[in-house]
């Protein structure tokens, strides 16, 4: 109703030919009708680059939720998988025994257990070796759980990039569909001697929907990004704090043996 009773204002407001009075009542009786806005009518008959844009926003849309639902399934078996391990860790069990289960083939070890596998590993292979002093077997250590963490750390930032690049271009790839739109309808304009709505709005509502897609693809994206960076963060800090803490434990282990 709204539409009908601007369109009829602003056809009362210019004098328009019986054609384009008659095209333009066309108009605002359909959108009266169909009580809304035909999304779908508007993306087909848009121009081809217009078209374009959007079929590149949708997909970037549905990739990134994608990797939004993979990343909180990835996050959420990495807080369980570090809780359990550090129940086991410090609820005080054999450090060969923990090894042992860490090494068992039918397993994928990951996080905690992975770094407390890696050094573990390192530390038992330079013990065995005559002439290195407990200094080094535990920098060795360090090293290898250095490496671990940084290799788990590279995990779970996988993909993100992709969230961040996505929440960032989205908006201005959807303003070049709505330049397009805009600049469809000014031509349009200067073809024809009087302009009506009816001639106008197709061109400016695909250009203002290929914005309105691309916001739609980047709030998600960003706001999943902002996240998960910060999940990121607290798990890698927790990593390091526990590479921290069994390094204490393998320094007196080693002392220990020295004595």
């Amino acid at each position: 109703m709204l539409t009908t009773a601007f369109l009829a204002a602003a056809t009362a407001a210019t004098p328009l030919a019986p054609e384009a009075a008659a095209a333009a009542t066309e108009v605002a009786t359909e959108a009266a009708v169909s009580g809304g806005i035909n999304y779908l009518a508007l993306i087909l008959k848009a121009s081809v680059p217009v078209q374009l844009v959007l079929l590149l926003l949708v997909g970037a849309s549905v990739l990134s939720w994608v990797i939004i639902f993979r990343k909180q399934r990835v996050y959420k078996r990495a807080d369980a998988e570090a809780n359990d391990f550090e129940n086991r860790f410090w609820s005080g069990a054999d450090l060969n025994q923990l090894y042992r289960a860490a090494t068992d083939r039918n397993r994928v070890v990951e996080g905690l257990e992975a770094i407390f596998e890696a050094g573990f590993r390192e530390f038992t292979r330079l013990r065995q070796k005559k002439g290195i002093d407990a200094r080094a077997q535990l920098e060795g250590a360090q090293r290898a759980m250095r490496a671990t963490l940084a290799r788990e750390t590279g995990e779970l930032e996988r993909n993100l990039e992709m969230l961040a690049n996505i929440g960032s271009t989205s908006p201005y790839v959807g303003l070049v569909g709505t330049v397009w739109g805009i600049m469809i309808a000014f031509h349009e304009l200067g073809n024809v001697k009087q302009a009506t709505m009816a001639q106008v709005a197709p061109h400016i509502s695909e250009a203002l929907i290929a914005t309105a897609i691309g916001l739609f693809a980047a709030i998600p994206a960003v706001w999943a990004y902002n996240r998960y960076a910060s999940r990121v963060e607290r798990l890698t800090v927790r990593y390091e704090a526990f590479a921290e803490d069994f390094s204490s434990i393998l320094a007196r282990q080693g002392g220990s043996d020295e004595h």
